[in-house]
């Protein structure tokens, strides 16, 4: 694990972002006093949002309504900005 000062990150970003792109893990110190880790970011899946959602109420029916309105006055082409 490489460690850099922040003025060194402010620096060299995209070489930092090179280097996590290729898997490795940086750490950012202001003061000598570590502040950040940057990583790789980690691919999301279904099961990941499954997990998250999980114990969440579903939506009522007025979302559904809501959400029915909103689908129908796109396919209108209806300007939802326009006053009149």
């Amino acid at each position: 694990m490489r460690t850099v000062s922040a003025t060194e990150a402010s620096r060299r970003f995209s070489d930092l972002l090179d280097a996590i792109e290729a898997g490795e893990t940086v750490t950012v110190t202001r003061g000598n006093r570590a502040i950040a880790e940057l990583r790789p970011a980690r691919a999301r899946s279904g099961a990941d949002l499954d997990a998250a959602l999980e114990g969440i109420p579903a939506p009522d029916d007025g979302f559904a309504r809501s959400i029915a309105q909103a689908v129908e006055s796109l396919a209108e082409d209806v300007d939802p900005w326009r006053v009149d």
